[in-house]
């Protein structure tokens, strides 16, 4: 199951930036947004036939993305996405490694709620 999010209103980036930290305290997610995807080159990919840019297929590559010190090396290997899932019409998604229950979406919500205040961005989440 795949929680997209779509963000209305500036701070785009700031908040997509907020939905990665949210992100990062989830291990039962992994994620996609449009800056990972452009980073990576999604668009460009063959699902059958994946090849993700080195800089963030490593360790290395995805801790200097989040941050040194923001995400353990164990959390590197899992927090990108490797489904090929598309973005299409929302801005980020969190892929669930197992079907959540309602109280596990219901946490999102209020994470995401709480990322988001301070910047005061509306959102759409729509999980399916």
């Amino acid at each position: 199951m795949i929680s997209y999010v779509r963000i209305y209103g500036p701070p785009l980036l700031k908040a997509l930036k907020a939905l990665e930290k949210v992100a990062v305290g989830m291990p039962e997610v992994c994620i996609m947004d449009t800056p990972i995807a452009a980073h990576i080159g999604i668009s460009q990919m063959d699902l059958g036939d994946r090849l993700i840019e080195p800089s963030l297929a490593s360790q290395e590559g995805v801790m200097k993305y989040f941050g040194e010190g923001v995400i353990s090396g164990k959390r590197c290997d899992t927090i990108i996405s490797k489904s090929g899932e598309s973005l299409g019409e929302y801005d980020f998604y969190f892929e669930w490694f197992i079907k959540p229950t309602m109280k596990q979406v219901e946490d999102l919500i209020e994470r995401i709620d709480g990322a988001l205040e301070p910047l005061d961005v509306k959102y759409t989440i729509t999980t399916k």
